[in-house]
């Protein structure tokens, strides 16, 4: 037995992930080892998870994995802690298909109770149906308690209050109007300067939710028997530990990580951590290639360091050698872009030369390219997510080969997964804790060995 919650809401914009970061931090300053996991592909938010808790926070996404990989990885990176704290995503209920993919999905799947977190800022007693509904919808979906946020004054309080007794719906707390708190902008890279200032906030809004949350109780609420037992076909842990012995030795790979590319999948690093040891190293901050068997460039925000990236070049260099001379190497959104012969961080503004490996110009646009996404290459199913703003200027077609990528209801997309010799690029950010990274290269090279690039 042990606390597991998922944090949920009625809607997006009611102040889930501050009461999370705040939870982390308090259970942390009790000495707790709080576990986070976040619902969906936000890579984001579980970089706030891990500055709050101290501890990496792990996605939960079940269109991108089978319902028995998410509870095989919840029970592998839970078992050490003491409490799980899942933050949701959007409203409890809203899935890529209704239900489907929901957080109320991931909810009964694990087994774990719900406490909702519910804006009050313009609402007070009409709250009590809001709170019976979301209470009963679902029955096998577990709602504990409440939370308010943006409690205006004692009277406001008292009023929600009544809701809850009237609605039959535990209320645990809440939190205070603070004009003055922000988080920053999610379309940032967290420098040592915005992780001070996050550490800062975080420590605030923990203080608030021991002073008006009762944390005990919520805790004893939540206690749910641990681990959650798997209900479906699945994957055994033994079995993704043992997957690099076939075959294939101990490899080096070398992850590129800084503010620069830090949309990094936990589970994608531990999956790639059974086929040999990590290294990291830092674009953004002139690190050497390290000596490698296998180059990752994942997703980050190269546009807001464009200057800097573009100032690499000794970097730029030995990522061409490496590439010339065979190396694998797979890049992803901004790791893509990093690769390319330049990008433009605001339109008409400077076009800043990148490595010139592909022979795309990016710029940065005001329209975002975002969903879900699939590709099938030679036998392996791919699934990741696209969410970027970024506009590709491509050159003659004749000039690259192209592997489609399809949307999750299958239709065509503009995205493409690309092939040089062993490199592998897209602005996709592929899920890799099911499908196994390395059999991208296990196929055969004779369509893409005749390709050169300018």
């Amino acid at each position: 037995m042990k606390p597991q919650l998922l944090i949920a809401s009625p809607i997006s914009g009611s102040g889930k992930t501050t009461f999370a970061l705040g939870l982390l931090r308090a259970l942390r300053q009790r000495g707790l080892h709080a576990q986070p996991f976040k619902c969906g592909t936000d890579c984001i938010d579980t970089q706030y998870h891990a500055l709050a808790a101290g501890h990496d926070s792990v996605n939960l996404d079940t269109w991108l994995a089978s319902d028995g990989h998410i509870q095989t990885i919840y029970n592998k990176y839970a078992e050490q802690a003491d409490v799980c704290v899942t933050e949701g995503t959007a409203g409890l209920f809203d899935g890529y298909n209704r239900m489907q993919g929901s957080n109320a999905h991931i909810a009964r799947l694990l087994k774990i109770p719900v406490v909702l977190i519910v804006n009050a800022r313009a609402t007070a007693y009409s709250v009590a149906p809001i709170l019976y509904g979301f209470k009963h919808f679902k029955r096998y979906v577990q709602v504990v308690g409440v939370v308010f946020n943006q409690v205006a004054s004692p009277a406001h309080l008292t009023l929600l209050q009544e809701a809850c007794m009237d609605a039959g719906v535990e209320c645990l707390g809440y939190l205070p109007v603070v004009d003055d708190f922000k988080l920053p902008p999610r379309h940032s890279g967290l420098v040592l300067s915005v992780r001070q200032s996050m550490d800062e906030q975080i420590d605030r809004i923990a203080s608030l939710i021991e002073k008006h949350v009762n944390i005990d109780k919520l805790l004893s609420l939540c206690e749910r028997i641990f681990p959650c037992q798997h209900i479906l076909p699945y994957t055994s842990e033994s079995e993704l530990d043992n997957r690099h012995i076939m075959g294939r030795k101990e490899l080096q790979i070398a992850i590129a990580r800084d503010p620069a590319f830090c949309l990094l999948s936990q589970e994608n690093v531990d999956s790639l951590a059974r086929n040999g040891q990590i290294s990291y190293f830092s674009p953004l901050y002139g690190s050497d290639l390290p000596s490698a068997d296998l180059v990752y460039l994942p997703g980050g925000y190269p546009e807001l360091f464009a200057r800097q990236l573009y100032r690499r070049k000794r970097l730029f260099g030995q990522l061409r050698d490496y590439i010339e001379g065979g190396g694998k190497l797979l890049a992803e959104c901004g790791g893509m872009v990093l690769l390319s012969h330049s990008l433009t961080a605001r339109q008409g503004g400077t076009a800043y030369e990148m490595a010139n490996i592909f022979p795309f110009d990016f710029t940065m646009t005001a329209r975002t390219n975002a969903g879900y996404r699939q590709a099938e290459y030679h036998g392996i199913t791919l699934r990741g997510y696209e969410s970027h703003y970024t506009e590709t200027i491509n050159p003659e077609e004749n000039s690259f080969s192209a592997i489609p990528v399809y949307t999750m209801r299958g239709s065509n997309t503009s995205t493409s997964l690309f092939r040089y010799k062993n490199v592998f690029a897209s602005l996709v950010r592929w899920y890799w804790g099911e499908t196994e990274m390395l059999d991208l290269w296990g196929k055969s090279q004779t369509e893409t060995d005749s390709l050169v690039f300018p």
